[in-house]
């Protein structure tokens, strides 16, 4: 294979599982989008990054704001996941009515109900990353809810991952 044969490549990164989350960003303009390219950076000081295409509508307002939120979303919501990826919902505040949130005590961005967990971020620098901009960001908060199973992408498709749950105490 060649690398610059973008279907290949392509197929060859979906072969890497990834967790599915939403980031979103508050105020005048809210805007929330599915994202998988979501890492842990550091835990001293904690740090994260996402990486945004620069034809995504939230290049451009994560350029104009430096605070986001990232739900890690749960295995029950592929609903929700493909929502926040389809480019015909609607802009603005109205697209939040069709999913329950909460807005972050730092971010003011919408935090999705039911995800695995939640954090809130500062963009602290940003990197070309080719196509698409890289945006380390330092933790502000973070939440994370019970136990519970993810939502994964894998093969181009949403998989859900169940794990077996021991109610023996070692």
């Amino acid at each position: 294979m060649l690398v610059a044969d973008p279907k290949a490549l392509r197929r060859a990164f979906g072969a890497y599982a990834t967790g599915v989350t939403v980031v979103t960003v508050g105020g005048d303009t809210p805007h929330g989008m599915t994202a998988n390219s979501f890492t842990t950076v550091s835990l001293d000081p904690p740090l994260v990054l996402i990486c945004v295409g620069h034809e995504a509508i939230m290049h451009g307002v994560l350029a104009a704001t430096n605070r986001f939120a990232v739900s890690v979303l749960g295995s029950g919501q592929e609903a929700v996941a493909r929502y926040f990826a389809d480019r015909n919902r609607p802009m603005g505040k109205e697209q939040f009515d069709a999913v329950d949130w909460t807005p972050g005590r730092f971010s003011g961005a919408p935090l999705i109900i039911g995800a695995l967990a939640h954090f809130e971020c500062e963009v602290r620098a940003r990197y070309d990353g080719g196509d698409h901009t890289i945006f380390l960001s330092e933790l502000l908060s973070v939440e994370r809810a019970e136990d519970d199973d993810a939502l994964l992408f894998l093969h181009g498709r949403f998989h859900q991952i169940h794990h077996e749950r021991s109610d023996v105490t070692r």
